[in-house]
């Protein structure tokens, strides 16, 4: 999973401080999470899916497809 994210990161051309103020945390807790030092929590998780566009599954290493599931219809 924290390749995946870094990998994503840079294939965007970001640095670590551009997602660290998408997700309202420090630059070194973005870090951590990239090098595996601090689990990322799920909220962070579906953000940086959704900023991807892209599955929590996908980023989490249980699929290689990339591609963000349909969402579903409330009810």
């Amino acid at each position: 999973m924290y390749r995946r994210i870094r990998d994503l990161r840079e294939d965007a051309d970001l640095r670590q401080r551009d997602l660290a103020e998408y997700l309202n945390c420090t630059q070194v807790s973005y870090s951590h999470y990239e090098l595996g030092k601090r689990d990322i929590p799920t909220d962070v998780l579906i953000r940086l899916a959704d900023f991807y566009g892209t599955s929590t599954d996908y980023l989490l290493g249980l699929t290689d497809v990339p591609r963000p599931y349909p969402r579903g219809r409330g009810g």
